[in-house]
């Protein structure tokens, strides 16, 4: 089956969460990914050891590439990357800054060599400015971008659960150099791509910024309530588990006063009439909804929820998301056996496929020497 990026070479000299993700998702689409790692492995194969002994992380973002552990300061392994870059397509690299530029591998000099190349570089604050070389772990940076301070609760600001900005980075990293690739196609040029965490996760909070920048609002932590709209979150049922509701406009606020909580004249009072008061007064809206579906089941919440037509969901659990009546699963082989993991989001008619191994350390390192050695 031929598959939209074949014939596609991606080298990347990575590592931890940002350009892996990018990286991953070209070798989804069949590009030919070859992932440099240090002699003893992307330090992502340790992060943990909760897959069947292997990485939760690493096992997620390295499907369907080929290992070659290099030492790029030794001048064999820098000459074996150099001709791996003289053919490629591709060259992704999130190495601490200034790193590519003392090995003369940034990407004036790269695509100067070499003009139809796309580099991807992937940094935590960019190349320039007074924290150009400061150290940029997820956490660093969701505070540092402000996240953190509307996230949480009203005690305390909170980190998002996941790695939400190295995240980011590999999503703004994959868009960009799909772009690229187009483009290449149309001018026969390629292009320099720079990112960083803070850059990606600073586009995130747009409109945070914007309430903040042009209307002096600072979003309030409400927890698993929307900062802005109500009634719009989490409330407790019988049995301590949640459910969730959101209203977006005034003809749902009346019908769930009316048709859920039993309380129509509730639309009309003058606390709740608008999304402003209800904001205002949200203390008290919540303890009225508590008090009705306190009294529920949530399965029975649920049930006349969507029976009025009410947007809502559940607060589920991670045993709660493996057993989803929505979510889709994917196999891929690992050196510890099959994994079953959550599928790539995007269903793209025609083009399904099943995802490429999860390598060891240098699996690939005889091949790949052999192909692109001076003796090739």
């Amino acid at each position: 089956m031929v598959r939209d990026l074949d014939n596609i070479l991606v080298v990347a000299l990575e590592q931890a969460v940002a350009a892996p993700y990018a990286s991953s998702r070209l070798a989804d689409a069949g590009a030919r990914v070859i992932k440099i790692e240090r002699p003893e492995g992307d330090f992502a194969r340790d992060y943990d050891h909760l897959v069947q002994g292997q990485s939760a992380y690493f096992v997620w973002l390295n499907r369907g590439k080929q290992s070659i552990a290099l030492d790029i300061k030794n001048p064999a392994d820098r000459g074996l990357l150099e001709a791996m870059i003289a053919r490629a397509d591709v060259f992704i690299q999130n190495l601490v800054p200034g790193a590519t530029l003392r090995l003369d591998l940034d990407a004036a000099s790269l695509r100067a060599r070499h003009p139809r190349l796309i580099t991807c570089d992937i940094s935590g604050y960019g190349e320039s400015g007074p924290y150009r070389d400061m150290k940029a772990y997820d956490l660093l940076v969701q505070a540092e971008s402000g996240l953190c301070s509307i996230n949480g609760s009203a005690a305390e600001p909170a980190r998002v659960g996941i790695s939400v900005c190295d995240i980011a980075a590999g999503v703004s990293a994959h868009q960009a150099i799909l772009q690229a690739l187009y483009a290449r196609a149309r001018t026969g040029e390629g292009r320099a791509i720079k990112i960083s965490l803070f850059a990606a996760m600073a586009d995130w909070m747009s409109v945070p910024y914007l309430q903040f920048a042009y209307g002096g609002q600072v979003p309030a932590r409400t927890g698993l309530h929307h900062p802005s709209i109500a009634p719009y979150g989490a409330y407790p049922c019988a049995g301590g588990e949640q459910v969730l509701i959101a209203i977006q406009n005034e003809r749902e606020w009346r019908r769930l006063c009316a048709d859920v909580l039993g309380q129509p004249a509730l639309a009309a009072d003058p606390r709740f009439s608008s999304v402003p008061q209800r904001v205002a007064n949200r203390a008290a809206l919540n303890e009225i909804i508590a008090g009705v579906f306190g009294q529920w089941s949530r399965a029975v919440a649920m049930e006349r929820l969507r029976e009025a037509g009410i947007a809502c969901g559940r607060l589920n659990s991670l045993d709660d998301l493996g057993h989803h009546p929505q979510v889709r699963f994917a196999t891929v082989a690992t050196p510890e056996g099959e994994v079953r993991l959550i599928a790539p989001p995007a269903q793209v008619e025609g083009s399904e496929s099943a995802l490429g191994a999860v390598p060891t350390v240098d699996e690939h390192g005889a091949l790949i020497r052999a192909e692109f050695g001076p003796q090739a």
